[in-house]
């Protein structure tokens, strides 16, 4: 696949990029001030053949967090301006004011940011604070000079080479513009549809190889009942979500839209990242006998947050600026299995005393989320058995559910990432099924891999299903059900938290009985 990708994109470089129209791959809901620049334009590229490196050309984005929200044309009384219907109906039912977080930022201060001459990269209103993209530092460090400019830090920088046999060198050259997007479409469908095998044997049992994740959280009992997500909207914030679009098993599952915040226009389905793939199979999936995930029913916004390309601090932001986003539309539930701690800039790393659930910015929005109206699940991480050990962030957040690794016989993975947290809370809240757990990749095939990423939104379909039957209960009620319901809930651990929640107790619980 990669020698073709190289001969063509030799070709462009050799005669020089081609412009073209660049048309958003994604189904876009355009409702808050969470709009980004998608084209770098102008790229210009050199290769060495013999080397066989390409070298992009070189960008930075920075970080830019403001001083307030002052001179601000919204206002908390006219919610409908910045929020959806959806947004507010939820926020009305659970009895949550519209407040100063909600506001967008002073559309006068992006507007001053942009009159510099930088790109906006995406922003977080919750944070104040507004990405940008330049080519010369100077130019962002020049921002400081602006009045209303707290601080600005880098966040990304490209990378220098690439390699022509890297599988992440069709992506930058796309980005950089040096091979335009449609014929980069054109080739990676060829490739992406050469992938399908829709390979998903029949069990004799309804929830097909789905049954194990279900059973061990007793969720079958709310279904059973009727609860099996009708009506509820779960973000996932992952890496990318290759071949949803075209995998049979997926055909009946209820995706209301996408959004790529690493990479912005470009399609989630075309990423050659296919992990959210693998993590919304285990929640979605409604195949009688072949695979019943925990939330086969649920209507689900699928959001792209991770940058395969490189690790850096940016992937926060961007998981800021999605987060957002899902609250803005009207989502009740994030499921997200990603997680920092280390960086490619050591000097950007993360440190233990970080873990209060507020220093990081991703960790900020986690716990802001609550009191939204969203309930958040994260993975807790999968450095139980490294140098690590510890949750990651925004693993550390308050008021959200970090959700550990077990697995089929009840027993902690090695891998499962520890708690507590810096200021003493109990982490990670609950454990589900996370190894070797049966999921569907690509390929449409049947795989099983662990980690704490699929133990999440297992956990995640089963939380919507409660959510579903109690609507009118705030998150952290939700929340403290399912840590009372864990079988560790009298004597909670680092290891395990509260445990492995039974979903008919926390029904119980919520219900009064």
């Amino acid at each position: 696949m990669m020698k073709k990708y190289v001969v063509l994109l030799v070709l462009m470089i050799g005669f020089g990029a081609t412009s073209w129209a660049q048309t958003p791959q994604d189904e876009d809901f355009q409702i808050d001030d969470l709009k980004a620049d998608q084209t770098l334009g102008g790229a210009e590229a050199s290769a060495e053949i013999g080397e066989r490196y390409f070298y992009p050309e070189k960008f930075y984005r920075y970080r830019v967090t403001l001083k307030d929200k002052k001179n601000n044309p919204y206002s908390v009384k006219r919610p409908g301006e910045f929020l959806s219907q959806k947004a507010l109906d939820r926020r009305k039912r659970l009895g949550i004011k519209v407040d100063q977080y909600d506001l967008p930022i002073t559309p006068q201060y992006v507007k001053e940011i942009r009159n510099t001459g930088v790109k906006i990269h995406n922003m977080s209103k919750w944070n104040n604070t507004v990405v940008v993209e330049v080519k010369d530092t100077a130019d962002a460090e020049a921002l400081l000079a602006l009045s209303f400019v707290k601080e600005v830090k880098k966040v990304w920088e490209q990378v220098d080479s690439i390699s022509f046999e890297d599988e992440k060198l069709l992506l930058t050259a796309v980005l950089q513009g040096v091979m335009p997007r449609d014929t980069a479409d054109s080739y990676m469908d060829m490739d992406r549809r050469a992938l399908l095998r829709d390979k998903l044997p029949k069990t004799n049992d309804y929830y097909g190889n789905g049954l194990t994740a279900v059973q061990m959280l007793n969720l079958q009992t709310l279904h059973d009942m009727g609860f099996r997500g009708q009506g509820m909207t779960v973000a996932v914030i992952d890496g990318g979500f290759q071949n949803v679009d075209l995998i049979e098993a997926f055909k009946d599952c209820k995706i209301i839209g996408t959004k790529n915040f690493a990479h912005p226009g470009f399609s989630i389905y075309r990423e050659l990242e296919s992990h959210g793939t693998m993590v919304f199979s285990t929640l979605a999936t409604n195949r009688e006998f072949q695979m019943v995930g925990t939330a086969p029913e649920a209507s689900y916004l699928l959001l792209q947050s991770e940058d395969g390309l490189t690790e850096q601090l940016v992937e926060e932001d961007n998981w800021c600026a999605a987060v957002e986003y899902a609250d803005s539309i009207g989502v009740d539930l994030i499921t997200t299995s990603l997680g920092y701690y280390a960086f490619d800039d050591k000097t950007t790393s993360h440190k233990y005393e970080e873990q209060d659930g507020m220093t990081a910015i991703n960790s900020r929005s986690a716990s802001l989320a609550a009191s939204r109206g969203l309930l958040v699940l994260n993975s807790a991480g999968n450095e139980g058995d490294g140098a690590w050990k510890k949750i990651g962030f925004p693993a550390d957040a308050k008021d959200i559910l970090t959700v550990g690794a077990v697995n089929e016989k009840e027993v902690n993975t090695v891998f499962s990432s520890l708690g507590n947290t810096a200021d003493g809370r109990i982490k990670p809240d609950v454990m589900a099924f996370g190894e070797y757990v049966p999921m569907i990749n690509d390929s449409g095939s049947l795989v099983y891999a662990s980690g704490t990423s699929f133990s999440c939104p297992i956990m995640c379909g089963a939380v919507t299903c409660l959510w579903q039957a109690f609507p009118n209960k705030k998150p952290v009620e939700i929340i403290r059900a399912v840590q009372a319901a864990g079988h560790m809930a009298k004597h909670p651990n680092n290891v395990f938290g509260y445990g492995i929640p039974n979903m008919n107790v926390a029904y119980k619980i919520l219900d009064g009985k």
